[in-house]
């Protein structure tokens, strides 16, 4: 499995709301709001780098409220 961590920005006084719906989407480990730069931090995972790929730009930045994603894959060294 390809695990990354997604921060994400979103609208002013939606970042609940992103969070709930994103902790729905299958592969979707843990949506938690956060405070800083990003307002929304999503750990997911799938079986490969492109169905993560997938999931981020079919599934998670289509959900209203969002401004900005980064996607950061986790490595093992």
């Amino acid at each position: 499995m390809v695990q990354a961590y997604i921060l994400i920005q979103t609208d002013v006084g939606k970042a609940t709301a992103v969070a709930l719906t994103i902790s729905e989407i299958p592969g979707v480990l843990t949506a938690e709001d956060v405070t800083g730069p990003y307002d929304v931090i999503v750990k997911a995972e799938a079986p490969t780098v492109d169905e993560l790929g997938r999931m981020v730009v079919a599934k998670v930045q289509k959900v209203e409220g969002i401004t900005r994603t980064l996607t950061c894959p986790v490595v093992h060294l």
